[in-house]
């Protein structure tokens, strides 16, 4: 079986314990993996090695995948560099409940949240008029918008999901109406996948009403950091999460796919084997998705949220494991299984 190499994009904070349990399962797959690392810790990244981003985007030119961990970004943010670097232009965020994760938010929620990472008023930091006044431009490109259309829809297609397209196209006319009108159009190669349109003030309560009637959600880039958070805190945590980031071809074929972990550097327990490894595994679960293993994406997800589900956790979602045990009860639960 042909070795799969990852550029490994290695960080802050409880960044080593992560590794440390993604190598762990790593070592039990029968599918193999070759690792090339880059430090981005802030430390390695303030110490003047001016060609590391560079070296780093060559990697994941060559090899198209890359895995990172939490970075500090007292300085600078390694997301924004590198998401610049190699023109991602679309984030996958499941948001799944986790049976036996405590949340006051008692329904079922499945969501797939595609968003457009570019563009929206997030590529304009705005500049003040004067001092009383300030000004950003939100910028829409049809692009970006095309191609996590498509992606929303071939993704639905894959997993038999439906598509909910969200904006507010009767207020931002010029800019939202410029998205919906390609989803509208990318829509038509894609009859077989149901699609509708929310109004995005209008979709955050409708989630919370009926979370079962919404399965991938797709929307503009600062929607998509609101509905990502959101619906994170409906599942009861914001740190169980994962997200890959996508470049594309011309012919809007995923190019480079990079995979994280949703949360930060934690520093107050790094070190103590109290992180938990729940999010970097679940974005080793997407990769092996993305690589058409979902053999082993499905083992993985199903034998962390077996353990999650019968109370074999780490202690911030109410279990009694160190980070060691918990990987380890993961792993026990995959033998005979791959």
């Amino acid at each position: 079986m042909k070795e799969i190499a990852i550029a490994e994009l290695l960080g802050d904070g409880i960044g080593p314990e992560l590794r440390e349990s993604l190598y762990a399962v790593m070592d039990v797959m029968p599918q193999k993996f070759k690792l090339i690392p880059f430090d981005l810790s802030v430390e390695n990244r303030e110490s003047g090695d001016r060609d590391l981003f560079k070296k780093v985007g060559a990697a994941m030119n060559e090899h198209k995948l890359a895995i990172k961990y939490p970075t500090v970004t007292r300085t600078s943010s390694p997301n924004g560099i590198i998401r610049r670097m190699c023109n991602f232009s679309v984030i996958l965020r499941p948001v799944i409940s986790i049976k036996g994760i405590k949340s006051n938010f008692t329904e079922q929620v499945f969501l797939n949240i595609v968003r457009v990472a570019t563009g929206g008023t997030y590529d304009d930091p705005g500049r003040m008029i004067g001092k009383d006044a300030a000004v950003s431009i939100r910028i829409v490109e049809r692009d970006p918008c095309r191609q996590a259309a498509r992606y929303a829809f071939e993704f639905a297609r894959k997993k038999k999901l439906n598509v909910t397209s969200s904006s507010k196209h009767t207020i931002q006319r010029a800019t939202d109406g410029l998205f919906e009108a390609v989803v509208v159009e990318v829509h038509k190669s894609f009859p077989d996948i149901k699609h509708r349109v929310e109004l995005f003030d209008a979709l955050l309560a409708k989630i919370i009403l009926k979370p079962e009637d919404y399965q991938v959600v797709l929307v503009l880039n600062e929607y998509g950091d609101f509905l990502s958070d959101m619906a994170s805190g409906l599942i009861g945590s914001i740190g169980t999460g994962a997200s890959g980031n996508f470049s594309f071809t011309e012919d809007d074929k995923v190019d480079i796919a990079m995979f994280d972990p949703a949360g930060g550097t934690a520093p107050d327990i790094a070190g103590k084997n109290k992180c938990n490894p729940t999010a970097i595994l679940l974005a080793f679960g997407m990769l092996l998705d993305h690589i058409n293993r979902y053999d082993l994406g499905h083992e993985l997800r199903l034998a962390m949220l077996s353990a999650i589900a019968a109370g074999e956790c780490t202690g911030d979602i109410g279990g009694k494991l160190g980070t060691r045990e918990f990987t380890q009860v993961v792993i026990d639960r995959l033998k005979g299984k791959l």
